[in-house]
């Protein structure tokens, strides 16, 4: 019995020759022209507006690790030497190292983005990228991110490397965080390590200190301080209490500052005028983020509460008289989140 051909699949198979004999001729065409193209310009890329490296410095390394480009033939220059060259710098994370037939060697550079600059116990500086990575300051340029220190003892070898401890990975994971969160990037201004190895976040409105603990239960925790925020502190005040504490998941505890003390303060006086400036940068952001939670900005809540009552606060009365050798003693409060069981 004679089969039926299948055309189609013959005509396939035709098609897949002709593209590969196709391919291996126009490799072959690409091959011989490097012959004869000499580089006539090199262009460098460097995308964004934070430039932890210059174009001088990859220059530098290009001159160092490969010599004179210009003028050479395309054929004698290691276009992949050329890329492992520049991701061995440590402020950049990718590169992409091409030719065209103009003979331009074209560089496209991908700089490491960091998201916390740490200082650690050992008073070493240097910063953590978004892929959880170190990687060592630079003279050329400050990135605008969170800073961590206290007692971190996450040690830096001066080279890019994977975090080693548990406190690194803790402190990565919560300037992640906060750095996806418009109001909390705002709102948390540093992150401090205390002597019972529970992070602190310092914020920009409220003189209290909010210890987080770790990051465990990260989302639960932002989730309750800003339930707190909205139902709380309009009504006591940002500057009742001293010290915030969520790290427990299914509460917060607040300790009272003394009012004999708030009576005290003194007005900060600025007399640099960077630093007033910055003073008033800094009125325009807590402005800004008392505003949005005034406005109740919408929240990522893995439990909603069914109702929640705020309870009601009553600030001690100043004392008219003089203020003693007594000691004050702090007084502890805690405070509930609604609808939570302890």
């Amino acid at each position: 019995m004679i089969k039926k051909i299948n055309w189609r699949l013959i005509f396939k198979v035709f098609a897949w020759i002709i593209c590969l004999s196709g391919l291996v001729v126009l490799m072959g065409f690409v091959e011989a022209k490097k012959h004869t193209i000499k580089c006539t310009n090199v262009k460098i890329l460097i995308p964004g507006a934070d430039n932890f490296i210059e174009r001088e410095e990859i220059d530098a390394i290009l001159k160092q690790n490969q010599g004179q480009l210009i003028g050479r033939y395309l054929e004698g220059i290691n276009l992949n030497g050329i890329e492992q060259d520049m991701i061995a710098n440590p402020y950049i994370e990718l590169a992409k190292v091409y030719a065209d037939m103009d003979g331009v060697i074209h560089i496209q550079i991908k700089q490491r983005q960091p998201v916390l600059r740490v200082i650690n116990a050992g008073n070493q500086d240097y910063y953590i990228d978004k892929n959880g990575l170190k990687m060592p300051v630079s003279p050329n340029f400050t990135a605008n991110v969170l800073v961590a220190n206290g007692n971190i003892p996450e040690h830096f070898s001066g080279r890019v490397d994977t975090l080693k401890t548990q406190m690194a990975a803790d402190l990565y994971k919560t300037a992640l965080f906060i750095k996806k969160d418009t109001l909390w990037d705002a709102q948390i201004e540093q992150l401090f390590v205390n002597t019972d190895n529970d992070i602190e976040l310092i914020p920009r409105v409220g003189n209290q200190r909010i210890i987080l603990g770790n990051a465990d239960s990260l989302e639960v925790k932002m989730n309750n301080l800003m339930l707190f925020y909205k139902k709380a502190m309009p009504k006591v005040g940002w500057d009742t209490y001293k010290n915030i504490n969520i790290k427990y998941t299914n509460q917060v505890v607040c300790e009272k500052r003394d009012t004999l003390l708030v009576a005290v303060r003194k007005p900060l006086v600025v007399r640099d005028t960077v630093k007033a400036i910055k003073v008033v940068a800094d009125s325009l952001i807590k402005d800004a983020i008392v505003k949005d939670i005034a406005h109740n900005l919408p929240v990522k809540e893995k439990v909603t509460p069914k109702k929640i009552v705020p309870q009601k606060v009553t600030p001690e009365k100043e004392k008219p008289k003089k203020i003693t050798d007594k000691k004050v003693t702090d007084k502890k409060e805690i405070k509930k989140i609604p609808g939570k069981t302890k």
